[in-house]
């Protein structure tokens, strides 16, 4: 489990209000979507997002990433 910095949350953040994209990390697997919420759920934080290329949603649980990276 990755702890993220103030600085990562602020990014996540910027990305949900600019629809910016991020690339993130879990269990050796790339994926890049589109943040459209982060939120809590059950005591665990999330990132609500959309597949770019599909529009399929996704759950993206927080202690579940191993990195997140905004796409500049």
């Amino acid at each position: 489990m990755t702890q993220f910095t103030h600085q990562q949350y602020d990014d996540i953040e910027r990305s949900v209000a600019a629809g910016r994209r991020i690339v993130v990390w879990r269990r050796g697997t790339e994926y890049i979507v589109v943040p459209m919420a982060l939120r809590v759920r059950g005591g665990r934080e999330l990132i609500e997002a959309r597949n770019p290329t599909t529009g399929d949603p996704m759950t993206l649980y927080l202690d579940e990433l191993d990195r997140i990276e905004v796409v500049k």
